[in-house]
């Protein structure tokens, strides 16, 4: 098997940044070891020099609406998936959710369908599919068309959970739906986040025990903490085994409030989201979402109503957000873009570390934690 070693970088493994490591790549795009740059091993294989930064393992992203001028509703085909991958791994995204948000029932299944093939086709980056609805709470809307809010029936279970060669993440207001159809999408192999929720803790607390495995964007669209209602928030960082993802751009959640999250919750527990819309990784700041024409205006994304539609964040400026809003080390911040979402699905074994056996999926920092370069499956892209 032919090797290519990766060396000249600082190198995050699992037991934090190793120096004068380098990492050996197989030819079936496959982390073979992190070895010491002195070994045999790296000696004979083809070397490829860094130049210096930081070596992560690759930002996994599990929400993702859209990006580089494509929203994922709006064009619900592989062609499109592959797009929205392609913009984000500009910025060190190297697996990515696609996201459908509330639609009609012909949409679903067509993104579905999408994100099947571009899975089959090989699409470099696009791990599977995340459903933002359309089973939520009107009251905690947000930029979401209520009018395509509804309870599953079994057909549409099947079809929610009928993804057969990646992992469906999908997101419900638990107060909305029976709890046997959170139950149902569970048994059907479903990832299920509470989100867009007015539910109170009793609700949400029923939710958990029927098989909620998180919560997405946590504060945003949500019933909140207070002292006598804990509501969705106060079960969420009061339970120590769901995961919540957070968008840190400093406009949806104050960063005091993330603290808090990070404080309350078992390390691990907490993972970056972006949340991004098609101007990510696009020159033009607008696009059409049900119809009505939506403009990031200085990176904040709001409809006519006031409501934030997503986020015109990337994953890298996540990252640099979390060390220089949040306080957290490199490492800690990297974690949270990559191994902490790959264990919430449950592929840690092959995503979101720089470990032998792992996809040699990587994004290369400079000293200002700006994007030099991606890896998937050890195929090389400047940024």
């Amino acid at each position: 098997m032919t090797t290519t070693a990766l060396v000249g970088a600082r190198i995050l493994g699992d037991d934090g940044f190793v120096d004068a490591h380098a990492v050996l790549v197989g030819d079936d795009g496959r982390i073979v070891a992190l070895l010491p740059v002195d070994d045999a091993r790296v000696r004979a294989a083809d070397r490829h020099e860094l130049g210096g930064g930081c070596l992560l393992p690759g930002f996994i992203d599990l929400q993702v609406n859209g990006g580089g001028g494509v929203l994922f509703n709006n064009t619900p085909d592989a062609d499109a998936v592959a797009a929205i991958a392609r913009a984000h791994r500009r910025f060190g995204t190297t697996a990515l959710l696609p996201t459908l948000i509330s639609d009609d029932l012909d949409v679903m299944r067509r993104g579905v369908a999408a994100v099947r093939a571009a899975i089959a086709a090989g699409a470099p980056g696009v791990l599977g599919i995340h459903l933002e609805g359309p089973y939520l709470a009107p009251a905690r809307k947000g930029t979401h068309d209520a009018t395509k809010f509804r309870v599953p029936d079994a057909d549409e279970i099947a079809l929610a959970t009928s993804l057969d060669n990646g992992p469906t993440l999908i997101t419900l207001a638990p107060e909305q739906v029976p709890l046997d159809t959170v139950r149902a999408l569970v048994a059907g192999g479903a990832i299920v986040f509470a989100g867009h929720t007015e539910g109170d803790y009793q609700a949400i607390r029923a939710g958990l025990d029927a098989g909620l495995r998180g919560f997405t964007h946590l504060y945003n669209a949500m019933s909140p903490l207070q002292g006598r209602a804990p509501g969705a928030v106060g079960a969420a960082l009061e339970d120590r085994d769901s995961w919540c993802g957070v968008i840190v751009d400093g406009v949806h959640v104050h960063p005091a409030s993330l603290r808090v999250a990070l404080a309350a919750k078992p390390r691990g527990k907490v993972f970056l989201v972006t949340d991004a819309m098609p101007p990510v990784g696009a020159d033009d700041p607008s696009w059409t979402l049900y119809g009505e024409t939506i403009t990031a205006v200085d990176g904040v994304v709001r409809n006519a109503a006031g409501a934030l539609a997503g986020s015109a964040l990337d994953m890298a400026t996540a990252v640099r957000n979390s060390v220089r809003l949040l306080g957290l080390s490199l490492d800690e911040a990297a974690r949270m873009a990559s191994l902490y979402p790959a264990q919430c699905l449950g592929l840690e074994a092959r995503y979101g570390r720089i470990a032998p056996g792992c996809r040699a999926d990587f994004v290369l920092l400079d000293d200002a934690l700006e994007v030099r370069g991606t890896w998937i499956g050890g195929v090389h892209a400047a940024a």
